[in-house]
């Protein structure tokens, strides 16, 4: 693969944009593989502000044949597309995710919601479910105050990699900067793993 032809995702959650472990860490990933990668296009995409919760008229757009949806219906799916599209576009996905009590930010989940579309990037066969974007590398940023990452109580970096894996990206590399209450100390060791993984 040609240096020009990669293009990284990043994807930020955090409601906090200072002081935030994960929007540092995925910044430093994506500028350390920016000095490797000179030529790669970054799509960022901050989630934190909000996107829309599927509703019935959404999901009725959703489940209607592409030839046959009204332009009300596409406007509809105008978002979803854009952000499949950045998806499909993408080599590289790095993700950072807060810890929000036991799980990931609403944010992300409405993010996963909008781009998890049969279809589009997985579909149904006689053997089950099979994931559309197959060939890409997700580098998923976690950070919690008390959970350990990992642990049975974890319900964001293990839902994460299933639902990456579902998509057909199987290729997941979780970067862990977890009870940071526990232990402040965690932070740097989280900052030299994120370094060692983009290398």
């Amino acid at each position: 693969m040609q240096n020009s032809e990669k293009t990284i995702l990043h994807i930020d959650a955090s409601a906090r944009v200072e002081g935030s472990v994960t929007r540092e860490l995925t910044e430093v990933l994506v500028k350390n593989m920016l000095e490797k990668f000179k030529d790669a296009k970054v799509l960022r995409r901050d989630v934190s502000q909000g996107l829309p919760f599927l509703e019935e008229a959404w999901v009725e757009a959703n489940f209607t044949d592409e030839a046959l949806r009204t332009s009300e219906q596409r406007m509809r799916l105008a978002l979803s597309d854009t952000l499949v599209n950045e998806l499909k576009l993408s080599d590289t996905i790095v993700i950072g995710s807060p810890i929000y009590n036991f799980s990931i930010p609403a944010a992300l989940k409405a993010w996963i919601d909008l781009v998890a579309r049969a279809r589009e990037t997985f579909r149904y066969t006689d053997n089950g479910p099979v994931g559309l974007l197959e060939g890409k590398k997700a580098i998923v940023v976690v950070a919690s105050g008390g959970t350990k990452v990992g642990s049975e109580i974890d319900f964001a970096s293990n839902y994460l990699k299933h639902v990456l894996g579902f998509l057909g990206i199987i290729d997941v590399e979780v970067v862990a900067a977890d009870q940071l209450m526990v232990d402040p100390n965690r932070r740097q060791a989280a900052l030299a793993a994120s370094l060692q993984t983009a290398a």
